[in-house]
């Protein structure tokens, strides 16, 4: 199967400025490619992560990538998918954000490879020395104002009731500006990107052919929503970050766990590096029994081990297997408290009374903690071996919690049955 192919396949193929002559290009051999982002947080989202993948993609069949940061784009902002214009950055700000960016990238691409390493730039570098009236005459002259206009990325906000800036709507010269230095500088022949992104990629190779006679292709992916149609990346608590201090190893790994059956598949296929024949058969198992969320769990450990890495996966599987009854045994507090925000918690200020040899029985803290609704039917939960204390079976009914119980020295977690549970933290 070849890299085009395998995209196809894959569902990462929506458009092609020139399918056909851009295959015969990659039947030549390598060529580089890129694809941009815009630093406007000090965090990439899972919402990046198919164009980077995408890029990886590209860099295993031997080809040369480039990430770009836009420390020049990202000062005005892309009104492709938005709705309104976006909040202007200081440069300061943005460099902040590059850097921090940078070091996620380092997991998603290979910058040491032997022959084709990746590489990340900053549109910054070469637009920053740029006057106004060189770049007018340099790069606005090749652009008639109705084919600018005609961009559906304009198009639809000149519509709206918010309407586009000036500024807004000078963002696709400076992408296809950054197009044509890259082809120049880096003899780069191909832009992906989102299909959000087609007007400016196409702005880039029109811009490449009038301004210095070459080709040049641009190649986008359809944009990956959940099965409502809505957006992808979003939960209640707000994105998924790729940065671990702003999502967790943990929940991210939760997220990709808890993807909806009709698109497991799809997420396969595009978030993953696993081949054909392993994503057909954990989607033939997951026909076969749906319940059993192997294809969900296989999902989740290879997008998590392709962000955080070996260790960050194996701690993520150890919280969920707290979940599901394992002994906590020597799992570290970071870990266990990303169980605690997934759990209910109740709060007691009793610390210093159980440092003095006050205790709470268990019966009380099952009420407590409202997996009892009394004390008569905890006692009855306790005697049929459905109570459980840090996952160990609890049968004592006069047991107390103490001291020896607290995790981490101020944590309890309590469980009923299979599934239901409860922690308490002394503050």
């Amino acid at each position: 199967m070849t890299l085009i192919e395998d995209l196809q396949w894959r569902g990462l193929l929506a458009d092609c400025t020139d399918l056909d002559a851009l295959t015969q290009r990659l039947n030549k051999g390598p060529i580089t490619l890129y694809c941009g982002f815009d630093p406007t947080g000090d965090s990439l989202h899972v919402g990046h992560l198919v164009p980077q993948l995408t890029l990886r993609r590209f860099q295993l069949a031997g080809h040369h990538p480039i990430s770009l940061a836009g420390g020049a784009t990202g000062m005005i902002g892309d009104p492709g998918g938005k709705s309104a214009e976006r909040n202007l950055l200081s440069r300061e700000q943005l460099a902040y954000n590059f850097t921090r960016i940078k070091a996620q990238l380092e997991r998603l691409l290979d910058f040491s490879a032997t022959g084709n390493p990746a590489r990340i730039v900053n549109n910054a570098d070469w637009t920053a020395p740029v006057s106004f009236l060189d770049f007018l005459r340099d790069v606005g002259k090749h652009f008639s104002l109705g084919s600018m206009i005609a961009k559906d990325s304009v198009k639809s906000r000149l519509g709206s009731e918010a309407g586009i800036s000036f500024t807004e709507f000078s963002y696709q010269l400076l992408q296809a500006n950054d197009f044509c230095h890259l082809r120049q500088a880096l003899n780069c022949e191909l832009q992906i990107g989102g299909t959000e992104q087609w007007g400016n990629i196409t702005a880039g190779t029109d811009l490449i052919r009038k301004k210095i006679g070459l080709l040049a292709w641009g190649l986008t992916f359809p944009l990956i929503t959940k099965a409502d149609g809505s957006k992808f990346g979003k939960t209640e608590g707000g994105a998924v970050w790729l940065d671990p201090q702003k999502t967790s190893p943990y929940k991210f790994y939760q997220f990709f766990v808890n993807t909806e059956d009709a698109k497991v598949g799809e997420y396969l296929r595009k978030f993953t590096f696993l081949s054909r024949p392993e994503i057909e058969a954990l989607e033939a198992q997951h026909l076969a029994n749906p319940g059993a969320r192997e294809a969900h769990r296989a999902l989740a450990r290879e997008v998590t081990r392709t962000v955080h890495g070996q260790v960050a996966l194996d701690s993520a599987l150890k919280a969920s297997a707290i979940l599901f009854g394992a002994e906590i045994g020597d799992t570290s507090e970071t870990t266990f408290n990303d169980v605690v925000g997934e759990i209910p918690t109740t709060a007691l200020p009793a610390l210093a009374d159980w440092q003095a040899g006050k205790t709470l029985t268990l019966l009380d803290a099952l009420v407590l903690t409202q997996l009892a609704p009394s004390k008569g039917q905890a006692r009855k939960d306790i005697e049929g071996g459905g109570v459980y204390v840090n996952n160990l079976k609890a049968t004592d009914i006069t047991r107390a919690l103490t001291l020896a119980d607290l995790l981490y020295g101020k944590h309890v977690l309590l469980r009923k049955g299979k599934r239901t549970y409860a922690v308490i933290t002394l503050t």
